[in-house]
């Protein structure tokens, strides 16, 4: 039992490894972006047309490959959705056009929806009555990964060039290789149920009132990660800042979100769950507020208040997966796919028209309208039930 304990805890470890760096790769593109357009001379709306198509394919089929990592004992998805998420995000610098550039995006980003859901459902399994620190660990270590994205690639690409990033490619592929010797098949501990009807397992998740609720909350968070992420980096541009104050913009941004996810699950036992996302979902309108009228003549400052959007934005990210999790624990992968992939997804085709929305009316206009929209949706937030914790 004692060694049964112990491989669980290095899976986790190895698992959280695995997360840190396939979040790195999935942060190099939104401060390359404008950098990339100028290269090859495309404009912001079609730089967030291209940045909503690879959302979808990063989020959208998380349900899907979520479905079939709960019916199987095999490392299949964490293994090889890192090495595609490895090699192919770091190539889309270098594409000579923009046909190439969307093809190693999609690439790149169908590897990470492959990893994540299994990858959480592995998490969920391995942990035993531990979970929501567990979880809380693995959700922060992967935002760490998603800060440190940005903050590398813009160093890079400032230092030797967009071409070079491709390099970074033999991080993850050596970490792929220890995740297969590392990281045992479910076949030594307690076997997740199987759910081998695919329409009835999300017919399930999607008439259940909880989990529509949760997935709402889900979407709101995204909405004010991605829509920060993926305008802001062109303000910065527009303002003369280089790719490496972007890309430290941006760090800052996920890395707070990432102390969030971590200090989660204290907070969440002192002040109850319901609270922490009310907080969350409010907190982010006036601190947007509050950038827009510093980021001119107070930049450091607004750095500042923008990191701490990230820190309210995530804070309770781990709450809502691992209360998901808990409302359907038969479904503990595709209910992980749903609110960490499908959510964002379906935000991301909502927001595949935003570039066209923000040369009309302005980026700082656009944001500010869109961070009112959760302090609304909290109110659905009261018919949240407990959740056994």
């Amino acid at each position: 039992m004692y060694r049964l304990v112990r491989n669980c805890k290095t899976s986790i470890i190895w698992l959280s490894l695995a997360h840190l760096v396939c979040d790195i790769y999935t942060g190099f593109l939104n401060p390359l972006m404008p950098f990339i357009a100028a290269k090859l001379n495309f404009t912001m709306a079609l730089a967030t047309v291209l940045v909503a198509i690879t959302q979808i394919c990063s989020n959208m089929f998380q349900p899907v490959f979520g479905f079939f990592a709960d019916n199987i004992n095999k490392r299949l998805f964490v293994f090889w959705g890192l090495i595609l998420v490895s090699v192919f995000i770091p190539l889309a610098p270098s594409a000579p056009n923009v046909v190439i550039l969307t093809l190693f995006m999609i690439a790149g980003c169908l590897g990470s929806s492959f990893f994540h859901p299994q990858a959480m459902g592995f998490v969920n399994n391995f942990s035993g009555k531990d979970c929501s620190n567990n979880m809380g660990v693995f959700v922060s270590i992967g935002s760490l990964g998603f800060a440190f994205g940005p903050l590398l690639a813009a160093y890079i690409a400032q230092t030797s060039g967009l071409d070079k990033i491709s390099y970074t490619s033999i991080l993850g592929l050596t970490l792929a290789a220890l995740m297969f010797v590392f990281v045992p098949k479910l076949s030594k501990i307690e076997q997740p149920p199987k759910h081998k009807e695919f329409l009835k397992s999300f017919k399930d998740i999607l008439s259940n009132r909880q989990m529509n609720y949760l997935m709402l909350i889900a979407m709101m968070k995204s909405l004010v990660t991605n829509s920060s992420c993926i305008l802001l980096p062109f303000l910065w541009k527009s303002m003369g800042y280089s790719p490496f104050y972007i890309g430290s913009a941006l760090f800052l941004f996920v890395f707070m979100g990432s102390i969030g996810s971590f200090l989660s699950p204290r907070v969440e036992k002192r002040f109850g769950s319901k609270p922490i996302i009310y907080f969350s979902m409010w907190a982010t309108f006036p601190l947007m507020l509050l950038f827009a009228f510093i980021y001119k003549t107070m930049p450091v400052a607004s750095m500042v208040v923008f990191g701490t959007i990230g820190f309210t934005t995530m804070l309770a990210q781990p709450v809502v997966l691992v209360w998901a999790q808990k409302t359907l624990p038969e479904y503990k992968s595709i209910a992980a796919g749903f609110v960490n992939g499908f959510c964002w997804g379906t935000v991301a085709l909502c927001l595949s028209g935003l570039g066209f929305v923000a040369q009309k009316f302005g980026i700082i206009n656009t944001i500010i309208v869109l961070t009112i929209i959760p302090a609304f949706a909290s109110y659905f937030v009261r018919f949240l039930k407990c959740k056994d914790m």
